[in-house]
């Protein structure tokens, strides 16, 4: 595989890639140049720029949408069908009506009951996958 590198200064950055077939390997790299960003968020009076690699999960209570990370809690001010759509294409999946995972954060699954599953990620918080979502994270898996 040939890398070229060209910096500009007045364009936009822009990634192309040319390949005889898209490989699993290539479409894991693409993920990961997607979905390497920061989001704007707050912190009392303060504003937080949050890599999306830190991101353990999203989710809003009562209106509110939270950002959680390993050992902080962060305010957005941006929708979650919002954060969804910029997170899409990456490793985060709609696990509920109100939480959207980093699967990369995810230590281990397990059966819950309904049909649902719990995640335990790597700060051993739990989070619920509702049942109407299980199909989605099985397929991501390749479960």
């Amino acid at each position: 595989m040939k890398v070229t590198i060209e910096e500009i200064s007045t364009e936009q950055e822009e990634v192309i890639v040319r390949c005889r077939q898209m490989t699993p390997e290539l479409l894991r790299v693409l993920s990961q140049l997607k979905s390497s960003f920061t989001l704007v968020a707050y912190k009392g009076n303060e504003i937080h720029r949050v890599s999306s690699a830190d991101i353990y999960y999203i989710e809003v209570v009562d209106n509110s949408t939270f950002i959680y990370c390993s050992d902080q809690v962060f305010d957005s001010k941006q929708k979650l069908y919002e954060l969804e759509e910029l997170l899409s294409g990456g490793d985060f999946l709609r696990i509920s009506k109100s939480v959207i995972l980093n699967m990369s954060k995810i230590k281990s699954l397990s059966p819950a009951l309904n049909g649902r599953f719990e995640a335990k990620l790597d700060n051993n918080e739990k989070v619920i996958i509702s049942r109407q979502y299980v199909g989605d994270l099985k397929k991501r898996l390749g479960l």
